[in-house]
Formats: structure tokens, sequence, C-alpha cells
């Protein structure tokens, strides 16, 4: 494809014309791509097809002012790009489609997205990072619609960050912040909020940002005077133009099938954007889709007549052919004979994928073949399973799913039976489980070390100080280790956000590591994500718990997910920094935990329930690769803690129990500001003869490694989960992780039970909570019943 760019006024008339029918031959095959990539998805081998049909032009002229180091976060459209780059070959397109699982064959996510979701490999097979100023550089794709936004503002921001702060090892990440990173987005897309949330942060920010907007007049079906005022993106953003006397945005407008015009206007952007780190918005007009939005129906059914007429004229490879043979670099004839060789090699590589894709299932299909006929001919059931046999043989195509399907219905004819033939079909149908367990499960988490401690140490008489001091000490001595580190959020920065724990670190450590943002919670994870795509290790701080709401889709699909859905080949350890619990009120108080718990699998999610914890919570996730996010006790700031000598030193272990008090009746699990209602009560219930264990679960995801709360209730046989989550939230989750995973219902004597809050938020006011959450009096009653049920003579009812 095409290598790097040189200008016409540096490089002869013949290597100038190679250059430009090297990006004509790019197009063509991008198009011919598009072209037979709906065909397989028509025929039923791919299950879904978006392509970029439409838009090869502007996309050659990007990749031309695109330089090493760069980052590409962008649209599900953007194969021609990726080819110009060299990081996608047709071959790999196809693979894409097909989902092959071989990260050889298709390295964008090795099956794990469907096509048109690029990638580049920014981590090495031992986990480490490779050195992202040797290659051209694409953050992963995500379906969502604009979700790629608020990950680009992060990675121009990182940019910022390595031009300015001193004493970073930028060797394999940055040369002084000259990196640029490009976003694209189709037209209808800037209706999204996370949009306009990032076109405003980035112009504050003033980060180096070159933002495409494909513009071809509708999002899907739904025309632009629908979708934006004006029906035009740039003019309701001309309020973002820079000028004399504001810093703001530069905006052009050009059409997307002008290539010289095109060429210009990208190398001019590359340009302001790296050098005087402004963000560019480019508007790309009169683009077309040849083939509608996606194969999910056609266009001719919402476009009319004269439109489709004029798409098929201002197609923009038909511009660009037109405009090669005005300019007598190609005749006719030259161009038709590129066509045809082109439009072998794309059928010569769809061929090549599909049967790559194909083989490894179809030699696990002769291996089953035979097996069966090995089971069936010592089985009583003969008849069964060489029926079974005789349709796995007549399947040309074999999913593995059938294989897997045929080999599981066999062994149900073979139940009672003990042979060596229905051993060897177990034992094959194990080793492929683990083979696709690996294909499609792995990956969720980094492996790592996770349970590292290293306890808090005191002085022989300690200080006792506001909690607060210790995550603030403990942020400060972060800061002056690790220069590579930086926080920021609402009120993080001039007055050491709004319970102080970061006071006067902005003084000490600069701006542009502990700083303020505007009122933009998806942008603040955004920034955080693309920062530690970089090499950074940002922390990203969100107010208050109930405002993760507002950020919660770029948590969920970008963040949690970049770890799986690249198969390990990009990190982002960004780590989230919020707080929560008890506080009295609808807003601010309530707990989302069981949300979250559900949304962020491939996240940390930790609940300390001091400072001294969290702090150990920070440092040691600053030594892992997995994002995370530590929900402080908001009621917790002003309480006493012992200030421990070793802070930016201690850890506490992710996914480790505490128990807090030993007791023999009854194991009480709870987590955060209500573990230490459950510490208080504990000690009231010995009045009444009830010595009860409890346990600090501290670590959500992952949950309880060590499996020590079932060592628990092996010896007290009761047990009681107690959280201000909702009914079904939380405590649901614990419960399940108790019995079903730690098979703790072997030594219950009781019910299990949960008290949670009430179905409602929280009401406002000290009585509102009280009757809201689970109160001191609750948990003692709940647990006086439980024992009552044990032994009434020794327990009397209570009331």
């Amino acid at each position: 494809m095409q290598s790097e760019t040189q200008t016409e006024n540096s490089i002869s008339f013949d290597e100038f014309k190679s250059q430009i029918l090297e990006d004509y031959r790019t197009a063509v095959t991008s198009r011919e791509c598009s072209l037979l990539g709906r065909r397989e998805v028509l025929t039923g081998k791919a299950k879904f097809g978006i392509f970029g049909d439409g838009k090869e032009v502007p996309q050659l002229a990007m990749a031309k002012a695109y330089k090493n180091g760069d980052f590409r976060s962008g649209y599900y459209r953007d194969q021609t790009f990726m080819m110009a780059i060299n990081e996608l070959t047709p071959e790999q397109f196809f693979a894409g489609l097909y989902a092959d699982t071989n990260m050889e064959n298709e390295p964008m996510s090795a099956g794990r997205q469907m096509g048109g979701h690029f990638m580049t490999h920014s981590i090495d097979e031992n986990g480490e990072w490779v050195n992202l100023m040797k290659q051209k550089n694409s953050s992963a794709d995500i379906s969502p619609t604009a979700g790629q936004m608020p990950r680009l503002l992060g990675l121009a921001q990182a940019s910022k960050i390595y031009r300015n702060v001193k004493g970073i090892d930028a060797e394999k990440f940055s040369d002084n912040g000259n990196e640029v990173a490009w976003g694209t987005i189709g037209n209808a897309s800037t209706s999204e909020g996370h949009f306009w949330e990032t076109v405003n942060a980035a112009g504050v920010l003033q980060v180096p940002m070159v933002l495409s907007v494909w513009d071809d007049e509708y999002g899907i079906s739904v025309h632009a005077k629908y979708q934006t005022t004006k029906e035009n993106i740039s003019e309701v953003l001309k309020g973002f133009q820079r000028d004399e006397n504001n810093k703001g945005y530069e905006i052009i407008v050009v059409e997307g099938w002008d290539y010289p015009r095109l060429i210009d206007t990208y190398e001019k952007a590359s340009e302001i954007a790296r050098t005087q780190h402004c963000p560019v918005l480019i508007h790309v007009v009169e683009l077309t889709q040849p083939q509608g939005h996606s194969t999910s129906g056609s266009h001719e059914r919402y476009k009319s007549e004269e439109r489709l007429k004029w798409e098929k004229e201002h197609d923009c490879n038909l511009k660009f052919r037109n405009w090669i043979i005005e300019n007598d670099f190609a005749t006719s004839d030259q161009l038709e004979e590129l066509e045809k060789q082109i439009k072998r090699e794309i059928r010569e590589a769809k061929q090549k994928a599909w049967s790559a894709y194909l083989q490894p299932t179809i030699k696990k299909q002769k291996e089953l073949i035979q097996l069966l006929e090995n089971a069936a001919a010592s089985s009583s059931n003969s008849r069964f399973i060489n029926s079974i046999k005789k349709e796995v043989s007549g399947n040309r195509e074999p999913l593995k799913k059938d294989l897997v399907s045929a080999a599981r219905r066999s062994l149900r004819y073979l139940i009672g039976e003990e042979s060596s033939e229905k051993k060897s079909l177990i034992n094959w149908l194990e080793t492929f489980s683990e083979q696709t367990d690996e294909e499609y499960g792995s990956r969720l988490y980094k492996e790592e070390d996770i349970s590292l401690e290293i306890l808090p140490t005191y002085d022989d008489q300690p200080h006792e100080v506001d909690a607060r001091i210790i995550l603030r000490d403990n942020f400060d001595a972060i800061f002056s280790r690790r220069p590579e580190t930086l926080i920021f959020g609402e009120d993080s920065g001039e007055i050491g956000d709004v319970n102080q724990g970061l006071e006067g670190l902005q003084k000490k450590h600069g701006k542009f590591r502990v700083s303020d943002t505007g009122i933009r919670e998806t942008t603040i994870i955004g920034q955080g994500i693309g920062m530690a795509m970089r090499g950074l290790r940002p922390i990203a701080e969100i107010q208050y718990l109930d405002y993760v709401m507002y950020a919660l889709q770029t948590l969920s699909d970008d963040l949690s997910t970049l770890h799986y859905r690249t198969k390990g080949k990009q990190k982002a350890p960004l780590i989230v920094r919020t707080r929560g619990h008890r506080l009295e009120g609808i807003w601010h108080s309530g707990s989302q935990m069981g949300g979250l718990l559900n949304l962020l699998r491939g996240m940390y999610i930790l609940v300390p329930r001091n400072m001294t914890k969290a702090a150990g919570f920070y440092n040691a996730l600053l030594d892992l690769d997995t994002p995370a996010i530590i929900v402080e006790c908001l009621n917790g700031y002003r309480l006493k803690e012992k200030l421990p000598n070793n802070l930016g030193e201690l850890k506490t272990p992710i996914g480790v129990t505490e128990t807090v008090r030993k007791g023999k009746d009854i194991t009480l699990v709870s987590y955060g500001s209500t573990l230490r209602i459950v510490e208080d009560v504990a000690r009231e219930l010995l009045e009444v003869d009830i010595d009860a264990e409890v346990i600090d679960v501290q670590s959500l995801l992952p949950f309880d490694l060590n499996h020590d709360i079932v060592k628990s209730i092996e010896k007290t046989s009761r047990l009681l989960v107690i959280d201000e989550d909702v009914p079904g939230g939380a405590s649901a989750y614990i419960m399940q992780k108790i019995l079903e995973e730690q098979n703790a219902y072997r030594f219950l004597d009781s019910k299990p039970q949960t008290l949670t809050a009430k179905e409602h938020r929280p009401a406002y006011g000290t009585d509102g909570d009280y009757f809201s959450k689970p109160s001191p009096e609750d948990i003692f009653e709940k647990v006086y019943s439980v024992m009552h049920e044990t032994d009434p003579n020794k327990y009397p009812k209570l009331r």
C-alpha cells in the first residue's frame, strides 16, 4: 500500500505520479473489499457489515499527514485509512468479517469484534509496551456512536503532558508532545452528547487533535435536517473558531472528492495541531455512501432518485479517477486494467481468508468424525451416534459450535457406558472447550499479582489525623516519585478537591499534574483512557459516585472492554477516583454498586472502609495494568486515623477480604461506610451473648479470591450480608459468590440473608437516612432474629 508521504515539491514528477497511482490502487482495493464484503454478509459467511465505501479519498489524505507516534480514535468506516498506513490487508479485512480467532490472521481483535473495528498492537507478547513512536497507532474502535470521542481527547492531551511535564521516561511514547490524535466521526453522530462534550473540552485544553467529520448527509436513514441545526455541523461550530484574541479551533470545510485540496487540507491541519497544539475540525462534505448504511437494509428505500443520481456522479473514487486522467497521470485504459487486476486480487484474498478461517475447524471435524465412529462401534446406541456422525460429516463448512454441539449431544447416548472410546470423546471435547474458552473468553483482566500486601507501619507514638491527610500525603508521595502520574477532575486542582484530599498539591506539582476540569464526567474518563493508552498513569476523579452515571457508557463500552476486545494487545490502566455512601439525601448518597458490578466487568471495583486502605489501593494499582474504580467513604474524611510512616509504599491487596472482628456465632459481611456500623453493632451484640465475626469485603471485583468468607461460615454456620445498595444489588452479587462459587451452602444451619437499603433513593436529612438505609438497630435486630430462629430459648423474641 502506501509508504511515508513526500510532497510534490521534494520529489520528481514520476515519483509523484507513482504515489498518486498507489493512492488510487488503495482506494479501489478498499472499495472492492466493501463490495465483496457486503456479498459475504448476504451469503451468510459474515454476520453484519458496515463498510467504508464512499469515504476512501479523504482517508487517503488523512493517511498522508499521519506520522509515527500519532494515534487514531475512529469511526468504523476507516478501512481505507488503515490500508493506507499499511496496517490492514485485504485478507485481514475478510478475516475480520469471518471472525477468525487467530490473531495472526485477524490482528484487529482476533474475531472479538465485527468488521470495521480497527486497532494496532501497543503491547508485546510479554504484556510490555512496544515502542509507539516507531509505528502509526490506532486505538481499538467501539461501535457505540460517538463513543470514540472521549478517548480521542485523552490521546491528544497526552501530547500536552509530554510537552509540559519534565522527568517522564517518554522514549516509547512521545517526542516532546509532537504527536497528533486523529479522530473520525460520521456527521449524524455529531448529535451525540459525547461529541459536544469532547469538542468543548478540546477547545478549552488546546490539545493537538484533528477531528474529521465524514458528511454524507445521512445518519442511517435519517437526513441531516433531522440531525443538526442548519444541517451543517461546521456552521453550528463557528463560535468555536479561533481568532486573534481567543483560542479555539481551526475549522476547515473541504469536499470529500477533491483529492489535491484534501491533501493540502490535511497537511495544514497536521501542522497546526502538531506545532501549535490547537485542535482542528475538518468538515468533509459531499461524501457518498454507495451501499447505504449497512447490510441491514438498502438506501434506495430512503434516498430520492435525484440523490442517488448525485451520489453516483460525486462518488469520490470516480472523481479521483477522472482527475487522474485529466492530469495525464494515467489513461482510462490503464486504470481499467489496474481495476481488473485489483478485483482478482480481492477475490483471491477473500478465498484465502475463508480457507484460513475454515481449515482449523475442518481438522477438528475430521477428528470428531473418527471419535464418533469409534464410540458408535462400542455402544448399544450406535444408531443414534451414527446419525450425529452423518450430520457432522455432511457439514461442508462447519462452525466450531456445530462440532461442540454434536459432541455434547453424542454423550447423552453414552450415559451409563464406560469405554476408552467414550473417554477419548470426553477428552477431545474438554480440550476443544479449553481452546474456545481462550479464544472467546480470555483477557478480560490482565493476569498479574494482585494479592501483594504491604501493611502500614507506624511510629511508636503515631499521630491521629483527619483521614483526608492520609490520602493527601499519600498522593504527594505518589506524585513525587512517579512523574508519569497525574490527577484531574472537578475541584481537584486549586482547592484540592471538595474534601481536601489533594490540598496544596497543585501548587507543589503544577497545574498539568493536579488539575481542574469542567463539569463533564464523560470526557474526564476519556482523558484518562487516552492518556493511559499512551503510557501515562492518570487518576480521573469523579466527584461523587452517582456522577459516575454520566460517564457509565464510556466506562462500560470502552474502558472495561479494552483489554478483552484487543485480546491483550492494548491497555489503559486508568484509576477512577470517586466517593460515596451514607450521605443524607437522594443525590450523592445512593449506592449504584449493583449496576457497576454488572456493567464494569473488566475493571476492578474497590470499596475501602477507610483512607489508609484507600491509599494502599492507589499504591497497588499503580504497579498494575488493569483499570479500576475506587469508592472512598464520603463520610470518612474527617474521621481520625493513625498516620502511617510508609505512605506511598503501603499496599492493600486486591481481591482479598479482611476479617476485622473474629466471632463464632454468625458471619457478617459488608464494606465501605456500612462496615463501620456493622463493627459497632457487633460490639453491642455481645451484650446479648451473640459473638459475630465481621468481614470487610474490600474488593467487589475481584471478590474474595482466597475464599475466606466460606472458611468463616464453616465455623459460624450463619451468614448475613449487609449493604446500602438496593435489594438485589451488590448484596445479591455477594451472596451468589459465597453460595455458588464458594459452595458455602454446605455449612449453613440457617437461611442466608441480606439486609439492604430500601428500594427508593435515600430520603433527605438524618431521619431520611435512618429510615432508608440499614441502621444499627436494623442490623442488631436482623442478627438477633437469625439467632432467635436457631435457639428461641436462649434468644427470646425481641418484639
